[in-house]
Parts: structure tokens; sequence; C-alpha cells
């Protein structure tokens, strides 16, 4: 009788046990399901995007807005009605980053930057409910006035911006719409990534795209029309602009060391 109440107690302990992993491997799956479905739900805006841009590259001969600007600043105030809104429009949020940085009633969020979307940008030119999102514009495929010194927003000269869009080299290689902290980024090959993992959009125009929101990876969407992840080390290998140096110093082919990156970026994969 004592034998059986032994081995009763040892097969509770050893039962329970198995259930206790059980609920842990399954929290595991159910969390890396969540995971993919937000970022499969990512790829999809992007590839509504794409119908989007499409229509204004038709529209313009090839540019994305007919009329030219000075730098290519706050292109999104360019957009048509339809497409300012952004409770209307739900492809301007990535899953992962929903939550508008600074909300309806002006209070910040408390999301990382990484995880939090951009705006609320308000005003006569954002439409009545204003403007927010997860993902930002290469500002180089912004028209921009040729003519004097003209420049766009990283310095660089308005020729080496790409302009006709439907004319443009290897567009599986030039980003067009990715995620962002900002709506707006200019990268050039000499930007290193944030220091800080979760620091908010600066001057740093690599940096306002170089995120840890897709486990090592940005979603983009190029000017041919694909989209796909993007690691976050291959952001420096990819042709922005006509000009980018696509083995810059933070390449494998310009010299970058494993110590020059900073350390939540460091185990990524290199490119």
């Amino acid at each position: 009788m004592g034998d059986r109440k032994g081995l009763a107690r040892v097969d509770w302990v050893v039962t329970l046990g198995c259930v206790t992993v059980a609920l842990m491997l399954f929290g595991c799956l159910a969390e890396s399901g969540r995971r993919h479905a937000k970022d499969a739900g990512c790829q999809a805006n992007l590839r509504q995007w794409h119908g989007v841009f499409q229509g204004y590259i038709e529209e313009n001969d090839g540019r994305l807005f007919r009329e030219p600007s000075s730098s290519g600043w706050y292109w999104i105030t360019s957009l048509k009605p339809e497409h300012k809104d952004w409770k209307r429009m739900g492809i301007w949020l990535c899953p992962q980053a929903a939550t508008p940085a600074v909300g309806e009633d002006g209070t910040k969020s408390f999301a990382p930057s990484v995880f939090a979307a951009w705006g609320i940008q308000r005003g006569n030119d954002y439409g009545p409910n204003g403007m927010a999102g997860s993902y930002g514009l290469n500002g180089y495929v912004v028209n921009i006035h040729d003519e004097g010194t003209f420049e766009f927003g990283g310095g660089i000269p308005a020729e080496d911006g790409w302009r006709d869009l439907k004319n443009v080299p290897s567009p599986d290689r030039v980003p067009l719409f990715i995620d962002a902290l900002r709506f707006d980024l200019w990268p050039k090959p000499t930007d290193g990534p944030a220091t800080n993992e979760s620091a908010e959009w600066s001057s740093n125009n690599m940096a306002r795209c170089c995120i840890n929101r897709h486990e090592g990876a940005v979603n983009c969407l190029f000017v041919d029309g694909s989209v796909r992840k993007v690691g976050l080390k291959e952001l420096w290998t990819l042709k922005w602009h006509r000009s980018f140096d696509t083995a810059g110093p933070w390449t494998k082919a310009g010299g970058v060391q494993p110590e020059n990156w900073p350390a939540w970026i460091r185990p990524f994969k290199d490119y």
C-alpha cells in the first residue's frame, strides 16, 4: 500500500512536470504564431501601398508627384485626401507598431519607439484626422528641382535622385517604402546605426529605418513592387540613390568589423 502511494506521488509530479512543459511550449508556439501573423500583415500593407504609389506614378509620367519640391521634405502633404486618413486607411500601420507615439489627446506613448507609429501629424495639410504611420518613404524617389543648388534632405545633390520611377536600374535593389520611425528618410552610406536600440528618430537618416521591429529585420517595398524582409545590416547594401556606395564603411566589403556595431545589432547577420 505504501509503495502504491509513493508511486502515485511520483506519477503526479511527473504528470505535472509534463503539463508545465507542454504549456510552456504552447505559449512559445502561440507567441511565434502571433509574430508571424503581424509580419505577414505588415508585408500585406506594403503590397497595397505598391498599388497606391503606382497610381501616382502612372498619373505623373513616372514621377511620384508632378510638381517638384525644393528638398522632398513632408511628401505626405502631397498625397490625395483619401490617402492621408490614417484611421480609414489602415495600411499606414504595421501591426507591430500600430499605436502613434503621441495620441489624439496629446499623451506620449510609453511603447519603445521601435514599436510605436510616428505622428499624429496635425494641421490643415494633414487632413481632418491628422496623419500617423509606421513606414517611411525613401526620400530620393521624390522629384525635386534640378536647377541651381537644390539638394535632398540628406544633403545629396538633386541629380542623384531617381525621378523617373518607371526607368530605375535594378529596381529590386531600390527601396521605396520601409518600416521606419518617421515618414521620410535620406540614408547615407556613412550613417551608422543608433547606439541605443530604442532611440527615437533623429537626423541620422539610416537609423530611422534600421530598427529591430521584425527580429533583426525590417519589411520593405522596392521600386519593382516586390516586398521582402531586409536584414538590418543589409540596409547599407541597398541602392538608396544613384551614387549610393553599396560597399561603404558599414558593409563587409567596406571593411566593417564586428566591434564597430553597437551591442544590440552585433549578433545579426552581416552583409
